[in-house]
C-alpha cells in the first residue's frame, strides 16, 4: 500500500510537471518557416494560390468607399466565405445616404452575382452601377498568389502573438493592379503598403492591414483570413 501510494504520488508529481513545461505551449502543427524575407514570400505565394475554402471578414474605417456608380452605399464591412473554383457568399454592411446602417445580402457563383434590396431584403441578380463580387475578394489563383508574389520591397518585421496565436509579421508594398484585383475593384489606381501577417508553419495568410487615399481623405482597412480548408454550402438563392 505504501509502496502503492508513493508510485501514485510520482505520476501525480510527473504530470505537474510536464503541465508547468508544455501545458501552454502552442500548437502549430509542424516546424515553423525560416523568417527569411524570400522565402516566406515565395511560400506564401504558393500557399495562397493551392488554399480550397477559406472564411474572410473586411473592416474599412475612416473615409467613405463607395460600392455604387450613384456613391449613395458605403461599405462599412464583410464577413464571407470562399469555395473554390468561384463561390462565395458574404454580408455586407453598408451605410446607406451617409446616415442608414444596414446590412446586405451577396452570393456569387460563377460569373453571376445576387445582392439584396437594401428595402425589401430580396435577392436580386447584381443590378448595373454596382461593383460588388464576394468572391473576388479570394480568388486564389488570380488574385491572392500574383499579389502576394508581386510584392516589392518586402521586410521581415519579426515573429508576433496576434490573436492569442504566433503569427510572422511582414511588411510590403503592392502594386495598383493587384490590390484592384484583390479588392473587387474597391481600391483602384494606387499603389499599397501592406502589414501581412502570416501562420508561421503554413505561410497562409491570417491577416493584413493597409491604408488608401481617395481625394485627399484616406481609409484604413483590416482583413482576417481564418477556416481555411473548412467545407461551405454556397447555393443560389431560393426564388
Amino acid at each position: 500500500m505504501h509502496r502503492l501510494f508513493r508510485h501514485l504520488l510520482l505520476v501525480l508529481a510527473s504530470g505537474f510537471v510536464l503541465a508547468a513545461c508544455g501545458g501552454g505551449a502552442e500548437d502549430l502543427g509542424g516546424p515553423k518557416l525560416e523568417l527569411d524575407a524570400a522565402m516566406l514570400q515565395q511560400t506564401s505565394a504558393e500557399a495562397m494560390g493551392e488554399v480550397q475554402s477559406v472564411r474572410f471578414s473586411l473592416e474599412r474605417t475612416g473615409a467613405p468607399v463607395f460600392v455604387d456608380a450613384a456613391q449613395s452605399i458605403s461599405l462599412d464591412n464583410i464577413d464571407g466565405r470562399f469555395s473554390v473554383p468561384g463561390s462565395a457568399d458574404a454580408i455586407l454592411g453598408v451605410t446607406v445616404a451617409g446616415s442608414l446602417r444596414t446590412e446586405l445580402g451577396a452570393i456569387a457563383i460563377d460569373d453571376e452575382v445576387w445582392l439584396t434590396d437594401p428595402v425589401t431584403g430580396e435577392f436580386n441578380t447584381l443590378p448595373p452601377g454596382f461593383d460588388i463580387d464576394p468572391s473576388l475578394f479570394f480568388d486564389p489563383v488570380d488574385g491572392w498568389r500574383p499579389l502576394i508574389a508581386g510584392l516589392s520591397d518586402v521586410t521581415v518585421v519579426g515573429e508576433e502573438q496576434r490573436d492569442d496565436a504566433t503569427r510572422y509579421h511582414l511588411t510590403g508594398t503592392a502594386p495598383a493592379e493587384r490590390m484592384q484585383a484583390i479588392t473587387a475593384g474597391l481600391v483602384r489606381g494606387q499603389e499599397v503598403d501592406l502589414d501581412l501577417w502570416l501562420h508561421p508553419v503554413t505561410g497562409e495568410v491570417t491577416a493584413i492591414e493597409f491604408a488608401t487615399e481617395f481625394d485627399g481623405e484616406v481609409s484604413d482597412w483590416v482583413l482576417e483570413l481564418t477556416e481555411y480548408g473548412e467545407t461551405f454550402d454556397i447555393s443560389p438563392p431560393e426564388e
